[in-house]
């Protein structure tokens, strides 16, 4: 039978893919610097961006091997290679994948990656600042004292680097490290404002460490904002809105988060209506973008138009209800995280203006709304509910009985 043929060459297929990773991985493990180093590639090779090879190696146990390899590596020329090689794979295995992360530390590699930030060649540095900054990436990554003086001396170490992927790593520690206000006011008198600014005007991946950084620091910081506005007489500030327009959805992405937590923090310094419909529209445009930049704008867009009237009118007349509404229609499965930011800025915007309310209802919603009440995702659910709450306070809706049937009510209860 066809089926029997089908399950029978994929079952082999499978198992020729489980024999060609257990080659690989015994082959980690080789005396041979050759042979070692051509696994390593391999391994490095097969997991990129492949979530499902990067599970299968975890399970045979790789990354213990990787560690061993990078850790039994001095510092000589001949093993520089192997160095790169071990680096990279297992800044691979932690890309994006929280398992891979924990995998990685569970291992022990993380002073040996920080070895390598003072290896006298180059490539050697930039592997093992990009495997820390994936490290960092993640809420697993371990905490960073910024109290202990030896800590904010390595810090600034890090961003007074030369090398990009080095000073890039210092600004993402200060992103996903920096958690407390007493934390963001040690960093600010130790003068790191100065510091990240300039990296702005760096490459790529420095600028957006830089935004993502700056806008921990600056978050809920009104001290730390009106320091940030006055550098240079407001130049960063205006690089920062400049950068809205980037050909680039990242950057796009972190310099509209970056002005909405200044404009949070700090309304004062947001008195221009063009700027204000700016970054509305761009966040918008940014709800379309894959991955986890539409993700971060759905959220963003939320807190930008939280408990404000007057952006909630601007997002109204930018067509905001029926941009979300039509995302949220799309066949595509939306990542949980996006589903949240994206009722949670519908709740906004019908939590004031009954025009949005009126405008959200007409577009046959509630079918969405119900099935996002039952999603397994406590965050959505929430946000849904948040939502069906402010759109139920419509007058006109309610006197129609719009809200009152039973398959509208059960989920709630």
């Amino acid at each position: 039978m066809p089926t029997t043929t089908s399950s029978s060459s994929s079952s082999a297929a499978s198992s020729s893919s489980g024999n060609r990773q257990a080659d690989v991985f015994s082959r980690l493990a080789s005396s041979d610097p050759e042979v070692k180093l051509k696994a390593l590639r391999e391994v490095k090779n097969q997991i990129i961006g492949n979530r499902t090879k990067k599970l299968s190696f975890l399970k045979l146990g790789a990354v213990p091997a990787i560690a061993s390899a990078l850790a039994d590596a001095d510092d000589s020329d001949e093993c520089n290679n192997i160095l790169v090689q071990s680096a990279a794979a297992l800044g691979s295995f932690a890309c994006g994948f929280e398992a891979g992360v924990q995998a990685v530390l569970d291992a022990g590699v993380f002073p040996h990656l920080l070895r390598l930030l003072t290896n006298p060649d180059e490539k050697v540095v930039d592997a093992g600042a990009r495997s820390l900054r994936m490290i960092f990436q993640s809420n697993l990554a371990p905490k960073y004292d910024f109290l202990q003086e030896k800590n904010m001396e390595f810090l600034f170490s890090l961003l007074n680097s030369e090398n990009e992927n080095v000073s890039g790593l210092g600004a993402s520690i200060i992103a996903h490290a920096c958690g407390t206000s007493v934390e963001q006011r040690l960093l600010c008198d130790a003068g790191v404002l100065e510091k990240l600014v300039i990296l702005l005007d760096g490459s790529l991946s420095q600028r957006e460490a830089c935004l993502e950084s700056l806008a921990t620091v600056l978050k809920n910081n009104p001290e730390a904002v009106s320091h940030f506005v006055g550098l240079e007489a407001g130049r960063y500030l205006s690089s920062v809105t400049e950068f809205t327009k980037d050909r680039y959805p990242r950057t796009r992405l972190l310099s509209c988060l970056c002005l909405v937590v200044i404009y949070n923090t700090s309304p004062s310094y947001f008195l221009n209506m063009g700027t204000k419909s700016s970054l509305i529209t761009t966040l918008l445009e940014l709800l379309n973008e894959p991955g986890q930049s539409g993700d971060d704008a759905a959220l963003g867009f939320s807190c930008l138009i939280a408990d404000k009237e007057d952006l909630q009118k601007l997002a109204y007349e930018a067509d905001a209800v029926k941009n979300i509404v039509d995302i949220l229609k799309t066949d595509s499965e939306l990542h949980p995280k996006r589903l949240q930011g994206l009722f949670l800025s519908l709740a906004e915007l019908c939590s004031k203006l009954e025009d949005c309310r009126c405008s959200f209802l007409s577009l046959q919603v509630l079918d969405l709304l119900i099935n996002a009440l039952r999603h397994k995702n406590a965050d959505v659910r929430t946000a849904a509910c948040i939502c069906f709450r402010n759109a139920a306070r419509s007058v006109k809706n309610l006197s129609a009985g719009r809200f009152s049937q039973e398959h509208v009510m059960l989920p709630l209860v």
